[in-house]
C-alpha cells in the first residue's frame, strides 16, 4: 500500500490542525538541522503557530544570522549578495581579475570610512551627553552647597539664641 498525495488546503478541525502543525513543524526543524549539518549552512527558522506561540531553530546564533542577512535589492540575486559578502571578508577571491580586485578594495575602503564616520559620530554624541550630565551635576552640587551653607548659619544662630538672618 502506497501513500497517496493529500490536497494541500486548510484543515477545518482545530485539533487535527494542531496535530498536523506539530508533526510538520517537527519535520521542518529536523530538515533544517540536517541541512545545517550536511551542508554547513547557517540556518535560522522562525515559526509562529495560529495561537501565536513561537517555535525557532538556529544553527548558530539567531542574532548573528539575522544581522548577516542582507537587505536585498529586488534585482539582486541571493547568490550575488552571498558572493559579495564573502569577497568583502576576503574569502572566495580566486576568480577575480585585478580590475575586480581594485573595485572590491575601493568598496571596502568606502565601507570602512562609513563605519569610522558613524563610530566617531556616536562618540561625539556620547561625549556631548556626558558633558551635559557633568554640567547638571555641577549645578546640583552648587545648589546643594548653597543650601548647606544657609542651613549652617541658621543652625549657628539657633545654638547661640540669635534671631534668624534675613
Amino acid at each position: 500500500m502506497t501513500r497517496r498525495k493529500i490536497e494541500i488546503k486548510r484543515i477545518d478541525k482545530k485539533t487535527a490542525r494542531q496535530v498536523t502543525f506539530s508533526k510538520r513543524t517537527k519535520g521542518l526543524f529536523k530538515k533544517a538541522m540536517e541541512l545545517s549539518t550536511l551542508c554547513d549552512a547557517e540556518i535560522a527558522l522562525i515559526v509562529f503557530s495560529a495561537t501565536g506561540k513561537l517555535f525557532e531553530y538556529c544553527s548558530s546564533r539567531m542574532v548573528l544570522i539575522i544581522l548577516n542577512y542582507p537587505l536585498l535589492d529586488p534585482a539582486c540575486s541571493l547568490q550575488d549578495s552571498w558572493c559579495s559578502s564573502h569577497m568583502v571578508k576576503g574569502e572566495e577571491l580566486e576568480g577575480l581579475n585585478t580590475k575586480e580586485l581594485q573595485e572590491l578594495e575601493k568598496m571596502v575602503h568606502l565601507s570602512l570610512r562609513r563605519v569610522v564616520k558613524k563610530k566617531d559620530e556616536m562618540f561625539l554624541n556620547e561625549i556631548t551627553a556626558l558633558k551635559q550630565k557633568m554640567q547638571d551635576v555641577s549645578v546640583k552640587a552648587q545648589v546643594l552647597e548653597q543650601g548647606h551653607s544657609c542651613h549652617e548659619s541658621s543652625d549657628t544662630a539657633l545654638k547661640l539664641g540669635l534671631p534668624f538672618p534675613d
